[in-house]
């Protein structure tokens, strides 16, 4: 078994209106990989239930800028259960770290129920550290978070390059798999969230194509924006 630990990575996130989006968008084509998951371009649908403890540590964690932190999720694609994952994003001082393991239905609804039998006897060392977060915080899905992402790939630096549009907020469901729960966006103006993502350093001529690009650099959660509508 490999418990080798996974990679930290630098990750930019910025605000982004969606004009300039697009003219980024039109460079990218011609310097980068689309993803595989987005043949001709078109978005692909990304949904994470995001969990929390009893005492939001995670939400407080986030708006305090605690330096090292943890985030639980389980994510989805196209509102399909074809592929589940269950992921930890770890934060490092500067880095960013991700732990990701595929998963089934049944196991991500025990989960997501709060039932911790059977997962300290797992071989993931993931899927022990939520036992143990089960046992010893009050494990509660704490939101759900919707989006369609458009990424571009390069292997220089293994970079990747995130247009996140459409951001919604499920309100008060943590029906992960259903896809006709009401959602709304948390955004107060016009804005979309584009992500880069790379390893030591972020490669010169994709730094060119973004330099006059119109954005603003913030320190942003979607699932914090996302639980903006909950009582905390």
């Amino acid at each position: 078994m490999n418990r080798k630990q996974p990679p930290a990575r630098h990750e930019l996130k910025y605000f982004i209106n969606p004009a300039e989006l697009e003219v980024l968008r039109r460079r990218l084509l011609y310097a980068m990989r689309l993803d595989s998951h987005c043949p001709g371009g078109r978005p692909y649908a990304v949904r994470s239930l995001y969990f929390d403890d009893a005492f939001d540590t995670a939400y407080l964690d986030k708006i305090a800028g605690t330096e090292n932190r943890d985030k639980y999720r389980i994510r989805i694609y196209d509102l399909s259960d074809a592929e589940i994952f269950l992921e930890r994003k770890r934060k490092l001082g500067d880095l960013i770290q991700k732990s990701s393991l595929r998963i089934t239905r049944r196991l991500a609804e025990q989960i997501i129920s709060g039932e911790p039998r059977g997962l300290q006897r797992a071989e993931s060392p993931l899927l022990r550290d939520v036992y143990a977060a089960m046992r010893t915080g009050a494990w509660k899905s704490a939101v759900i978070v919707d989006y369609d992402r458009v990424a571009f790939t390069c292997p220089a630096e293994t970079t990747r390059i995130t247009f996140d549009t459409r951001l919604r907020t499920g309100i008060s469901s943590a029906d992960l798999f259903n896809p006709a729960i009401a959602t709304v966006t948390p955004h107060d103006r016009d804005v979309e969230i584009l992500e880069i993502k790379f390893d030591r350093y972020f490669p010169h001529h994709l730094g060119a194509l973004i330099a006059d690009i119109s954005s603003e650099r913030s320190a942003i959660s979607k699932y914090v924006l996302c639980r903006r509508y909950q009582p905390i």
